[in-house]
């Protein structure tokens, strides 16, 4: 007789959203649940509207009567242990103030979204229960409003830095325990994000996404830091990784729906999955380089073969050789194995290369001369020459990469297949291999190596 098998129970900490429906799939209820699992919790939810709606807009909005709104709320807190919750669409003072009692017999943080407007300007908030929010701001702790929310709820238009810690200073007047101002609503190339506590301030800086795929991104946000703060994260850690995980949801937007699309969730989470399949490409390319014997490609830094997932935001994220690839009297090899965050000159090159073309995943360094320069006229596709000499001082991040990835593409006009510079005083003469995937960066080194001094046939 066949035994069954034993039930293997994971724990994780509760978090509950308080929000409206999005029958789009990106925002409200759906947007937070993703989120929430996402980084690492359970997700609860009380329903307090049903809105059909979609990427172009809001088409009706159907309001939970208070008492089922009531109802849900203490089914979910009579039964879990909720760590942490968080506030969405609202919608009407009666539910507003519901809320506001409730998160006060709330043992656990509450994060309050005030939502008033959605992304595509329909409003989610009547006018007459803006007013009922400060009970629930005294309760919170943390606000995330954006700059329109934030001049409704504290009067302070806010155009910069300082007038967002105005802002913030006057939801903490309210009794909030810190507020988030989020950026993204003022004008500029880049979003400040100013966290306000009593002991100071901190902004989150990051260039702005050019994109219109931004549906969701709110909820996203305010859920994520309430799934940390279940988690037990203290207030700035959970702020610092909820607004780097609603980043890369923004960065990789889902293209969906016949309006601007919506952020995606799972971006992170996809991310993660496919570094096992990225290592594994970066090794194929590291082991034929090995049995080729691809000595005559190595620079005197060595070689180094750099991978990134589709949705990788910094090297740490990339996969590489440690120690790179070196010559040998007998060949070449690795001076260890691949890993994530293995490399931080070539990986940098790479990531700035993607925000031009965010399909290429793959690149190498090689060396460079004559005997490179016209093996280069083989490979289908351009390479482009940057002159280094002109090159800026490393920037805050020691790298100089993001200059000759810009330069590269604005000489090509186009992706380039190879990226060459011929030196500089402290500078080695290198070539940069760039592709789409690893087979095409084997096929394009091989193409190389077949015609180099010193290169045999591949």
């Amino acid at each position: 007789m066949t035994e069954l098998r034993r039930v293997a129970p994971v724990e994780k900490p509760v978090a509950l959203t308080i929000a409206g429906s999005d029958s789009g799939g990106g925002a409200g209820v759906q947007a937070d649940l993703k989120t929430i699992e996402a980084m690492g919790a359970f997700g609860t939810s009380a329903v307090t509207s049903v809105t059909a709606q979609n990427t172009r807009g809001v088409e009706s909005t159907h309001l939970v009567p208070r008492a089922e709104v009531a109802a849900q709320i203490q089914a979910v807190t009579s039964d879990f242990d909720v760590r942490a919750a968080k506030t969405g669409m609202l919608a009407i003072e009666p539910i507003v103030d519901l809320v506001a009692e409730r998160a006060a017999a709330l043992d656990a943080p509450v994060v309050v979204d005030p939502v008033m407007v959605a992304a595509s300007g329909d409003r989610l908030l009547d006018p007459g229960a803006e007013a009922s929010y400060e009970a629930l701001i005294s309760e919170a702790a943390i606000v995330t409003p954006n700059a329109d929310e934030a001049e409704v709820l504290t009067g302070v238009e806010i155009t910069d830095a300082k007038s967002a810690r105005e802002a913030g200073d006057e939801l903490l007047a309210m009794g909030a325990r810190s507020a988030l101002l989020k950026g993204g609503h003022v004008p500029g190339d880049a979003v400040r994000d100013v966290f306000v506590t009593a002991d100071g301030v901190e902004t989150f800086e990051h260039p702005r996404i050019k994109t219109a795929a931004t549906h969701g991104s709110g909820c996203t946000l305010s859920s994520a830091i309430a799934a940390r703060l279940a988690q037990g994260d203290a207030l700035s850690e959970a702020v610092e990784s909820g607004v780097a995980f609603m980043r890369r949801a923004v960065r990789y937007p889902l293209d969906v729906g016949e309006g601007p699309g919506s952020v995606h969730h799972l971006a992170g989470v996809r991310e993660r999955a496919a570094r096992t399949g990225l290592l594994e490409a970066v090794e194929s390319v590291v082991s034929w380089l090995v049995e080729a014997d691809a000595r005559a490609l190595v620079p005197e830094v060595g070689l180094n073969v750099v991978g990134a997932t589709p949705y990788a935001e910094s090297p740490a994220e990339m996969a590489a050789v440690e120690g790179r690839i070196t010559r040998t009297l007998s060949g070449v090899r690795p001076n260890r194995g691949v890993r994530t965050g293995a490399s931080s000159h070539v990986a940098r090159f790479l990531l700035s290369a993607r925000e031009h073309d965010p399909d290429l995943q793959f690149a190498a360094n090689v060396r460079f001369g004559p005997d490179i320069e016209d093996a280069l006229g083989a490979v289908e596709g351009r390479a482009v020459e940057i002159d280094r000499s002109g090159e800026p001082a490393p920037d805050e991040e020691g790298s100089t990469m993001g200059w000759v990835a810009t330069r590269a593409f604005e000489t090509a006009g186009e992706t380039p297949v190879a990226v060459f510079d011929r030196g500089d005083v402290g500078k080695e003469a290198i070539t940069r291999v760039v592709a789409r995937d690893a087979e095409s960066l084997t096929d394009r080194l091989g193409t190389l190596l077949g015609r180099v001094d010193g290169g045999g046939p591949v």
